[in-house]
């Protein structure tokens, strides 16, 4: 499932670099065609950070990655308590 994800990431910003390049640097677009790039181009955008951080939350499940160091929620809570001191 990682590699179908994998994929759909590299997909996703490809496309979000390819119509967004378009959409910013073509002359001679038509008003709807800019707005089907830039529509295109968040859409590749939107995919590929949802994919990376899918990537990311699996690379952390299997130990692959380091997961990251949140505080759990009782020191969290002995933190905030601290906070004011």
């Amino acid at each position: 499932m990682t590699k179908l994800i994998a994929i759909i990431n590299v997909i996703a910003w490809a496309g979000f670099w390819a119509f967004g390049y378009i959409a910013v640097t073509s002359d001679d677009l038509s008003d709807s065609q800019l707005v089907v790039a830039a529509i295109l181009a968040f859409a590749g955008l939107v995919t590929g950070i949802m994919a990376y951080m899918k990537l990311v939350r699996a690379s952390e499940a299997s130990g692959y990655a380091k997961g990251s160091n949140q505080l759990d929620a009782a020191a969290r809570g002995r933190a905030q308590e601290q906070w004011g001191k």
